[in-house]
């Protein structure tokens, strides 16, 4: 009899955030060892069938490093890095069409379907909806590396009011046609901005945000996390995400979440319990 009392108790907790969020957009950036591991693999596509089947909006921005990497090493071609961004000539770009708007696009749809989901696959090519114009750094160039000028979220609401979960590759288009390699924190900031969600969500491979203990800090404000970015307590690859989060909630965007996608059924845990699992951001 507990156990079903607690089954109970944790629909009670569950059930304002159900009402809170029901008919909201989310976007998630899914990437990390939820995409590597297959019971994290199942865990997330369950998070995201249930999110749809309550009334939420559930928009998916898929990464796919690890992939592109070992397609270009059977290859036999080598990756090169400039501030964690792969550098990215015409053979690269090819490989990285392949794998993200291709395969991994295509295995996120299958998943969220064989869960009983609908989902349809998309890049942000698709109806122009990612615009981009070539990123450098300390003015070396990085081949087609795109830095996002733009986002058109037509093709997204479109896909959504048609009753399906939309999969995005981070690939962008410039005004010359020509397709950019997109950084997936970045392109799923971007789309949660143009959508004015009301939650950004970035998996990750780590709790959340530390303090100089390394203790989990559960809520921080924007004004906070600028603070421990300025005295050196966020740093190194955490800075570019938290900087995500803060430019959605200037945006508009209604809070942002840094979740350890290394736990089951992390996304359900952190949006439907008081509690959570990672580090909430809000204005």
């Amino acid at each position: 009899m507990k156990d079903l009392i607690d089954k109970a108790e944790i629909l009670i907790e569950a059930l304002p955030y159900i009402r809170r969020f029901t008919g909201k957009t989310v976007v998630i950036k899914y990437g990390g060892s939820a995409m590597s591991d297959a019971t994290l693999r199942a865990s997330f596509a369950l998070d995201v069938v249930l999110l749809k089947s309550i009334g939420l909006r559930p928009v998916i921005v898929h990464g796919g490093g690890p992939q592109i990497g070992a397609t270009l090493e059977r290859l036999g071609k080598s990756s090169t890095f400039v501030d964690g961004l792969r550098v990215t000539d015409d053979e690269t770009m090819e490989v990285v069409e392949m794998v993200l708007g291709g395969k991994v696009n295509r295995e996120i749809v299958d998943l969220i379907q064989q869960r009983d989901g609908r989902a349809v696959g998309l890049t942000g090519c698709d109806g122009g909806m990612i615009r981009v114009t070539q990123r450098l750094v300390a003015d070396r160039d990085l081949g087609r590396v795109g830095r996002i000028v733009a986002v058109d979220p037509s093709p997204i609401i479109a896909v959504t009011e048609g009753g399906f979960v939309p999969v995005i590759a981070p690939i962008g288009v410039d005004d010359a046609g020509v397709t950019h390699n997109v950084n997936a924190d970045e392109a799923a900031g971007a789309i949660a901005r143009a959508l004015r969600a009301e939650k950004l969500i970035l998996i990750t491979d780590v709790e959340g945000v530390k303090d100089r203990g390394r203790r989990l800090v559960p809520r921080l404000s924007a004004e906070e996390a600028h603070k421990l970015i300025d005295e050196g307590t966020i740093r190194d690859g955490m800075i570019p995400k938290v900087e995500c989060c803060i430019a959605a909630l200037e945006s508009g965007v209604g809070s942002a979440h840094i979740i350890d996608g290394r736990i089951l059924h992390s996304i359900l845990l952190e949006v439907f319990t008081d509690g959570g699992v990672g580090t909430l951001l809000s204005c």
